[in-house]
């Protein structure tokens, strides 16, 4: 589980058109002072899948995690959100 690093005040939509509030998340490693961050996107509506990124970058601290998710702009998170969408789809293929 991750702690909450920042919430995006723009939606982003897919190419669906389907709308999302974004957040960057976040969470120290494991027995190392490194904070890895990524990108969780929810149904505006609140029904839907929420999709999350894989790991977007590592920080040494949270402070600097703080720093690159306030620095993202809106065609990054577009980019994150068709990246998680396209993970789940091909980790469900990879499954079957």
């Amino acid at each position: 589980m991750g702690e909450l690093i920042h919430e995006f005040t723009s939606q982003i939509a897919d190419a669906d058109g389907h709308a999302y509030n974004a957040r960057a998340m976040g969470r120290q490693r494991r027995g190392r002072t490194v904070w890895e961050g990524w990108l969780e996107f929810k149904p505006v509506g609140g029904r839907g899948i929420v999709r999350r990124s894989q790991v977007e970058t590592t920080q040494p601290n949270r402070k600097a995690l703080e720093y690159w998710a306030t620095g993202l702009e809106p065609v990054y998170l577009e980019g994150a959100l068709e990246r998680a969408i396209s993970s789940r789809a091909d980790s469900r293929a990879r499954s079957k």
